[in-house]
């Protein structure tokens, strides 16, 4: 049972970092994912009022993004992003039915991210659910997760400033705050994958490849640990993605990813299926890509 002693709505960003260094105290978001815990929440801090729940176009001329953390005694953050290209800033109280629904970042991605979220649980869920949620708490389940590391989207800490997606899942857990998501609009082909006992249920395995021109990602989640990422280092697809290569490539992920069980799966069938949703994804985008050519 879920028990909050204060709520608190946050005024300011620097007003919700302060709150948050106390131990006990806890960001909200959706509150879902929160109240699938047994705990006591001795101050409860809503981030609604902080204009958050936004999903702004980068413009193509937006070369770098520069965060101004606030907090005193620590310099701002200046880094060249991913999106010199464009791409999108996703605010963490954003909702996965925004993701599901907003056209741009399904164009942008051919449908993978409403492929991604629109069979978690249900739509009332999913208009609950958000984004920051979903990405800072590196669910092992987290669909979220796995295709935005594999997109190569990163993230905005309001004290640590931006780090990629697959940097921050192997992070310690600390008390920043997620304030933005930055999905990059640089040329690449996303795939999505995922394999479910029942339509609305947690994944037993999901996969998300993403191809660019010098580099191929496959980001494999739900095993039943937080998402990893691999990378063709071997040369398996040097020569071009054919059902051939597909196979091997799939294998090769097979190998080298961890798996676990569950109530949902085994061990074992978890990385049979690691092999089957890399190849199929794997080969989904390649046609995404010729067809584009």
């Amino acid at each position: 049972m879920l028990e909050i002693a204060k709520y608190v709505r946050a005024e300011s960003l620097e007003e919700a970092y302060d709150l948050n260094q106390k131990k006990g105290n806890v960001i909200l978001g959706g509150m879902l994912w929160l109240k699938l815990q047994n705990r006591r929440v001795n101050t409860a801090i809503d981030l609604s009022g902080l204009s958050l729940d936004k999903i702004e176009e980068i413009p193509n001329d937006a070369p770098e993004v520069r965060t101004d953390n606030g907090v005193p005694g620590t310099p701002d953050v200046i880094r060249e992003a991913a999106t010199g290209c464009g791409g999108y800033r996703i605010g963490a109280m954003a909702t996965l039915r925004q993701l599901e629904k907003h056209e741009g970042l399904n164009r942008l991605t051919e449908g993978a991210v409403k492929d991604c979220v629109r069979d978690i649980v249900g739509v009332q869920f999913r208009n609950l659910a958000t984004v920051g949620g979903s990405l800072f708490g590196r669910f092992g389940f987290s669909d979220v997760l796995t295709l935005f590391m594999a997109a190569g989207a990163e993230l905005e800490l309001y004290h640590g400033g931006i780090v990629t997606v697959e940097e921050f899942a192997r992070m310690p857990f600390d008390r920043d705050i997620l304030t933005h998501v930055i999905f990059p609009g640089k040329e690449q082909r996303i795939a999505w994958q995922s394999f479910r006992n029942a339509r609305t249920d947690f994944s037993v395995l999901n996969c998300c490849v993403s191809l660019e021109e010098k580099e191929t990602r496959c980001c494999v989640g739900a095993r039943p640990m937080k998402a990893v990422c691999l990378r063709d280092e071997q040369g398996i697809l040097k020569d071009g993605i054919t059902k051939e290569s597909a196979r091997a490539f799939g294998r090769y992920v097979k190998e080298n990813v961890k798996t676990g069980s569950n109530l949902r799966g085994s061990g074992e069938y978890r990385s049979m299926l690691a092999e089957t949703l890399a190849k199929r994804a794997l080969l989904t985008a390649a046609e995404s890509l010729a067809d584009k050519r």
